[in-house]
């Protein structure tokens, strides 16, 4: 029977091997990421915005936003006892205050992505336990963030996320390289693999590889494991669960979605984006919105001369469900696929039920192919062996004829 193999991230044994992607603003907090863990995988909380929603009178955003961070981290901790994770973006600009506030919280694992953390292990102190997942585009970023973390810091990651082009929210690729083959999540897992292989031998350290972007059913998994991937991590399906943080609003969004709705956008924050198309983006095309002030300065950079919108205020918007006057949904190329609302633990069941038919119907076309060549082997066998008494022209034809059997010589 398949199963699931875990995965061990930097002395971290992960029973089950996916990782809830981090989801903001809002949508992956300790509700979904505690859900997640308690079923043995990575559950994650998003940073993004998150003092937007955490708003103290008289308090800022960048306070509002620590504040906000540990009340997330406490209270997950106190619904779960699994792995615990945040995922934070590099062009934030209070990304500071976020990595220390949860290596002093004593978050599990980091995530970092939408741009590459070149300096995330001087955030961590003596006593830390925390891991360090960055998340990369490309074999050659993956090689590029390793060595300077090795020279700098003596330190390699403790596992790397490989997002690919199908993925949702802010894309490391360029806009046509997210539909060129050549930059496939198929491709790049093997090369990133490679990469990191040879540092880890050379560094007597195991950094697992975890694929990202795309990955739907437990067959994706399998299949993508096959290639080398450690684990998964999953964001688009664990939105349309009871347990995530998202309003019923943003999950109808996700029901509703048809494929022709799940659309490319270019993202204030300088980056592509996946994003369910909405009355507001269709706004945005036309010229229509443009940001009047910049509340919070949250994105390093976004240029409020030039910007076409506040995403964060977008985004909190989204939360809330209103897409017509303010807001939309980043998602994942395959979020039309999503037609139910499930808890977290049904969802791991699925995808590790559709790990396992996938699994042990590969093993079970190899085995029959075993038989077929074992069978085909012993017939042969058997034939030449009653072939003895035969003449040299008769061991001729029926040589040809075991081998060549469409080439229709007579029996004799």
């Amino acid at each position: 029977m398949g199963y699931f193999k875990p995965v061990n991230i930097g002395g971290l044994f992960v029973p089950t091997p996916i990782i809830q992607g981090g989801m903001g603003v809002g949508i992956s907090l300790s509700g979904l990421a505690s859900a997640v863990a308690n079923q043995g995988a990575i559950g994650v909380i998003s940073v993004a915005g998150i003092g937007m929603i955490y708003k103290e009178a008289g308090v800022g955003f960048l306070e509002n936003s620590i504040n906000g961070l540990r009340t997330e981290i406490r209270k997950a901790r106190k619904l779960s006892s699994g792995i615990l994770g945040v995922n934070i973006m590099v062009a934030l600009s209070n990304f500071d205050d976020m990595v220390r506030t949860s290596i002093e919280e004593g978050i599990d694992v980091v995530f970092c992505g939408a741009g590459l953390p070149l300096d995330l292990p001087k955030y961590l102190t003596p006593e830390s336990q925390t891991k360090l997942v960055p998340i990369v585009s490309s074999a050659r970023a993956a090689a590029l963030l390793c060595n300077k973390w090795l020279a700098n810091y003596n330190y390699l990651p403790d596992a790397i996320v490989v997002e690919g082009p199908k993925a949702g929210g802010h894309l490391g690729f360029k806009l046509e390289q997210t539909t060129d083959p050549n930059f496939a999540l198929e491709k790049l897992i093997p090369e990133v693999v490679k990469v990191v292989n040879e540092i880890g031998l050379n560094n007597g350290k195991t950094i697992p590889v975890i694929a990202a972007g795309g990955i739907y059913t437990g067959a994706d998994m399998a299949r993508i494991m096959a290639l080398g991937a450690s684990a998964v991590q999953m964001g688009t399906r664990f939105v349309t669960t009871h347990e995530c943080d998202a309003s019923d609003e943003f999950k109808q969004a996700y029901l509703q979605a048809k494929i022709e709705d799940v659309k490319i956008i270019q993202s204030p924050v300088g980056m592509p984006g996946r994003a369910i198309n909405s009355q507001f983006l269709l706004d945005v095309e036309a010229g229509k919105r443009h940001p009047k002030a910049c509340p919070v300065n949250c994105i390093r950079t976004c240029d409020i001369k030039t910007a076409p919108y506040c995403i964060m205020a977008s985004l909190t918007s989204a939360l809330r469900g209103n897409f017509n006057r303010g807001g939309y949904a980043f998602a994942g190329s395959n979020v039309w696929r999503c037609n139910e609302i499930v808890s977290v633990k049904e969802l791991v069941q699925t995808l590790r039920d559709e790990y396992s038919d996938f699994v042990e119907k590969g093993i079970s076309d190899f085995m029959s192919r075993i038989k077929r060549r074992t069978a085909f082997a012993r017939t042969r066998n058997f034939k030449l062996a009653a072939m003895d008494s035969f003449s040299t022209d008769q061991l001729k034809e029926r040589l040809a004829q075991l081998t060549f059997p469409f080439l229709g010589f007579p029996l004799r």
